[in-house]
């Protein structure tokens, strides 16, 4: 499949690697197998704690810096323009590298919403000089776009959200679509149905969904590899994570196979509008018991 081109000229490939959840002690194997695989994205964020393993592993690997897409997320406690500008270098400082090529907002924060634009302004400033190569959002439903835009001068490349088939937020997707930002999946094969913390007990895992499991049994795939293609062929970018060498291979072979439209359709329509990890209007408090260390 082609790389995507972000809605500023940048290119993306459409299967990132994730590390969320990783720990540092993981990381840097998971990483180093990632892009041994063919993985050449590699998203992570401050509030993950291995953006230091990320740049090590980058660095340890035969594949070129200049090949590989780095994204990482600033964290609500380091909202503000100047806050953000620091967490920049902090970011940098820690991967090991001078530019990184995508860097996001990682939550809204509603209800201290000026520090969010005051946020995204700086990622405008370090974008105009050249610092960074795209800049975007996560986690942003329809109406903090909106007031994000209203606020703001430069759209955003993409919009990081929980996105499988179980919660598959065509609003969210609509509007980012008007303005011709990526949807990019932080939770494209439904590990969020089992979030710590967050969603019912009553939840099922998709994997284990009859739908899935009958279409994959279809093509000689596994449900992963189904859900992988299904975003694929639908224009996203999806950020599958493990630290399972078979799995990070296995996430990555969706690149000779093709669902029908039925298929296509029937995976659109197990949609249960059920959001499983945290909602982005929730109270911003939840944020402030974590600071970005400095190293």
């Amino acid at each position: 499949m082609d790389d995507i081109t972000l809605n500023n000229g940048l290119t993306l490939p459409p299967i990132g690697f994730g590390v969320f959840q990783s720990s540092p002690e993981d990381t840097v194997d998971a990483v180093r197998t990632a892009l041994e695989v063919g993985y050449r994205h590699i998203d992570t964020a401050a509030a993950y704690g291995n953006e230091r393993q990320v740049g090590e592993a980058i660095r340890a690997s035969d594949v070129d810096r200049d090949d590989i897409v780095v994204e990482t997320k600033v964290f609500p406690t380091d909202y503000g323009y100047d806050e953000t500008l620091h967490a920049f270098e902090k970011a940098t400082g820690k991967l090991g590298i001078d530019t990184i090529d995508v860097l996001i907002l990682h939550q809204p924060a509603p209800d201290r919403f000026e520090k969010t634009v005051q946020a995204y302004k700086a990622l405008e400033t370090l974008y105009a000089d050249g610092k960074v190569r795209a800049i975007g959002v996560s986690n942003f439903m329809p109406h903090h776009l909106r007031s994000l835009l209203e606020q703001t001068d430069v759209i955003p490349a993409l919009n990081q959200i929980e996105l499988h088939p179980y919660f598959t937020q065509p609003d969210v997707q609509r509007a980012d679509a008007e303005h011709g930002i990526l949807d990019q999946a932080w939770s494209p094969i439904g590990g969020i149905t089992f979030y710590p913390g967050w969603g019912s007990d009553e939840r099922v895992s998709v994997m284990e969904d009859a739908t899935i499991r009958q279409i994959a049994e279809a093509h000689g795939r596994t449900p992963a590899q189904v859900m992988l293609r299904w975003h694929v062929q639908q224009g996203r970018n999806a950020i599958p994570k493990s630290t399972n060498p078979g799995r990070i291979a296995e996430n990555f072979d969706v690149f000779d196979f093709t669902l029908s439209d039925d298929e296509l359709g029937r995976l659109d329509g197990l949609d249960t509008g059920r959001r499983s990890g945290p909602d982005p209007d929730g109270d911003s408090s939840r944020f402030d018991a974590r600071t970005i260390p400095e190293a």
